[in-house]
């Protein structure tokens, strides 16, 4: 086999509707659109959210909230439990978080939040920390740095 001789599967391609070639076609005329009203027109008035004239909903409705998902910053989270699968004095790092498997993914950064008992000291680096985390954190004997 050559690429020229390259060839769709037999009935695999379907020829296109030819509308409005002359009576004989069998589509000739209104083109498969019957006799008048909207949806002979071309254009046919409707679009996704159409009401027939009616006004639409996405007018109806007031305008609310704000949506910011363009500059979001979405962190990972980590709680101060998870903390302990690391041994005193260990500097943890988001890389390391990561590494060790305790976040799946950065994101936009790590953030640690105050769920569970710390009970050794480190010295843990993030982007952000609650402040019950913080608490925590340093009442453990460890220490907080913001990245």
């Amino acid at each position: 086999m050559k690429l020229h001789e390259l060839r769709p599967a037999p009935g695999a391609r379907r020829k296109a509707k030819r509308l409005g070639r002359g009576i004989g076609s069998g589509k000739g005329k209104t083109a498969g659109r019957g006799t008048k009203g909207q949806l002979a027109r071309s254009g046919g008035g409707k679009g996704p959210g159409f009401e027939g004239g009616q006004t639409p909903l996405q007018r109806r409705l007031p305008k609310r909230g704000f949506n910011n998902k363009r500059f979001r910053r979405e962190l990972a989270e980590v709680n101060v439990q998870a903390l302990n699968a690391f041994d005193a004095g260990t500097v943890v790092t988001p890389e390391l978080l990561l590494e060790r498997r305790v976040v799946r993914d950065l994101k936009d950064g790590v953030k640690v939040l105050g769920e569970g008992e710390l009970s050794r000291a480190l010295v843990v680096r993030a982007h952000a920390f609650s402040k019950s985390a913080a608490a925590k954190i340093e009442a453990a004997g460890g220490k907080i740095e913001v990245i």
